[in-house]
């Protein structure tokens, strides 16, 4: 390193000079010189000039060595700190900066609250501080107690003593749909999980909790967890969890939680490997009405877990969109080709509206979990004089085929809707269309499902409960594929119009006295001349689904 001394500038100015400089210094050190020889001799003055020249670029050198590095581009600084760390890869459309003012105080505590007050066994689906948000929250003690986004596929289990006695404490589990709190990724690395919070932020437990949430990796070993330890509205760092696999297993994740904050998983494949993950292709439309002129259908390609489909269903109700027909798996590559969308076949009657009957959507657009859609909009074509229009257009019947561009010849999956102007599908049906059914306690299905989920090396679990049913092995190799197993054998169980006198029968006789035991602490604590209480303290929950459905 140059030191910025005086002594050592001059040193370094008169050996930049040459030998000439520093013999003419030297002898003016010792003579004195005429005033009519130094005016006009070239070493003085090179002296004259070459000194403070070579000082001054000591000098520059000096403060670009030891000042510090902030001083230089303050300006452009500021901004890039508002960024990321500049990416490679280029944002995708959706992926724009969102220009939100600052939240003040009193909407942060606000904010905090709504999603920390017990919602009484309720999934809340709420749109907070400009983040679209599904949570539910409740009061735990030292019993413990379970969380359950309806319909999502993500629960929190509190164990029994967590809590010290005595004490209560508020918890919230938080499914975050706002994608710009997902972490920034590689053109290597894919999203297979939604982003979960556990709230409070930072509380911990006297034992650790369970957080349970699903991915669409195709292999688990490849999917490693990340952790952010932010709140909600702060800007998120996202860290790797232990190495991939540590938390996954099938098709889902599985964290033991020593203190809250936010959680998701992230595909990451070696080298030389093949990165793939499941998508589920969904078709949206609107009701045909008679006389209608126009249908546009709504293709979303998505990441195979629930709470994707349920974000699909939440941004097509204020269209008037519905589900048309179960969701296809797609075999989805990290190949880096395209998604391409084909329009292969149109009933007569109707024409595409659109110029192009292909449409693309972006790898990165799927491979980071963005759920996008593409849509294809019809019209139904003039008739002739002598054509009757009710016979030519009264339904429609529509072909397309979805695959990576390059893959065609190795994979595609064939899209096919159908929709007639006298279907009655474009109202949900009533509530009380379907047969009577006992439901069992929300609170202990859940806790049931908690129980049976976990396969056991003997068997003795969901498996044989669906056994007692009367299910072949066929069935429960189906039932295997299910998201939640458990819940789809207790569901089955309940349109069986099974009681939970026999369903505690069921677990003894399965010598799983764990269950059992379960049930009768409810029937102890419920059973009497009056209607069963709800734990919880909502009557109206009684009837809550708080588990995926088959």
């Amino acid at each position: 390193m140059i030191s910025c001394h005086p002594h050592n500038h001059l040193e370094r100015s008169l050996a930049l000079a040459g030998p000439g400089v520093q013999g003419n210094w030297q002898h003016q050190g010792t003579t004195r010189m005429c005033s009519d020889e130094s005016a006009f001799q070239p070493a003085h003055f090179l002296l004259l000039v070459g000194v403070p020249v070579a000082s001054a670029l000591l000098l520059v050198q000096c403060l670009r060595w030891h000042c510090p590095r902030w001083l230089l581009g303050a300006c452009w600084k500021l901004d890039s700190q508002e960024e990321p760390v500049a990416h490679p890869t280029p944002l995708p459309e959706n992926e724009s900066s969102r220009q939100c003012a600052p939240a003040t105080l009193p909407e942060m505590a606000a904010f905090y609250q709504e999603l920390h007050t017990p919602t009484q066994g309720q999934t809340i689906i709420r749109q907070l501080m400009h983040k679209l948000l599904v949570f539910s929250a409740r009061e735990v003690d030292h019993r413990g107690g379970c969380l359950m986004l309806q319909d999502m596929g993500i629960s929190l289990l509190i164990p029994p003593g967590a809590v010290a006695v005595g004490r209560q404490e508020r918890v919230s589990l938080i499914l975050v749909w706002d994608l710009l709190d997902a972490p920034s990724l590689s053109r290597a690395q894919g999203l297979v999980s939604p982003v979960v919070a556990c709230g409070p932020h930072g509380a911990s437990f006297l034992k650790p909790c369970t957080l349970t949430f699903k991915h669409c990796a195709q292999e688990p070993s490849h999917a490693r967890t990340y952790s952010s330890n932010t709140t909600l509205l702060d800007a998120k760092a996202w860290r790797p969890l232990g190495r991939p696999g540590a938390h996954t297993s099938r098709d889902e994740c599985r964290i033991q939680l020593s203190h809250f904050s936010l959680y998701t998983c992230v595909l990451e494949v070696p080298a030389g490997r093949d990165a793939r993950k499941w998508l589920q292709l969904a078709i949206f439309c609107s009701p045909l009405a008679p006389g209608q002129s126009h249908l546009q259908l709504r293709i979303y390609f998505l990441n195979n877990t629930p709470c994707a489909l349920q974000w699909a269903v939440t941004n097509e109700q204020p269209h008037g969109g519905r589900l048309r027909g179960p969701c296809q798996l797609f075999d989805f590559t990290g190949a880096r080709g395209d998604q391409c969308l084909k329009l292969t076949y149109i009933s007569e009657g109707w024409e595409n509206v659109d110029e192009s009957s292909c449409q693309l959507v972006p790898h990165l657009h799927i491979w980071h979990g963005k759920c996008p859609f593409r849509s294809f909009c019809f019209r139904r074509k003039a008739a002739n004089e002598n054509d009757d229009c009710s016979t030519l257009t009264s339904e429609i019947i529509v072909t397309m085929h979805t695959f990576q561009d390059g893959l065609e010849t190795k994979y595609m999956e064939i899209l096919r809707f159908q929709a007639s102007e006298e279907e009655s599908w474009a109202a949900p049906p009533p509530v009380s269309q379907p047969p009577p059914c006992n439901r069992l306690p929300p609170e202990l299905f859940e806790q049931l499902q908690m129980l049976l989920e976990p396969n056991s090396i003997t068997g003795n679990d969901w498996r044989r409960l669906a056994s007692h049913l009367g299910l072949c092995g066929m069935k429960i190799r189906f039932l295997s594929c299910q998201r939640s197993p458990a819940a789809a054998i207790l569901e089955l169980f309940e349109e069986q119009n099974g009681s939970l006198q026999e369903l505690h029968y069921l677990m003894t006789i399965m010598e799983r006295l764990d269950c059992a035991s379960a049930i009768q602490n409810y029937l102890s604590g419920t059973h009497s001349g009056s209607p069963a209480p709800v734990r919880g303290g909502a009557q109206e929950n009684q009837g809550l689904e708080l588990d995926e459905k088959l």
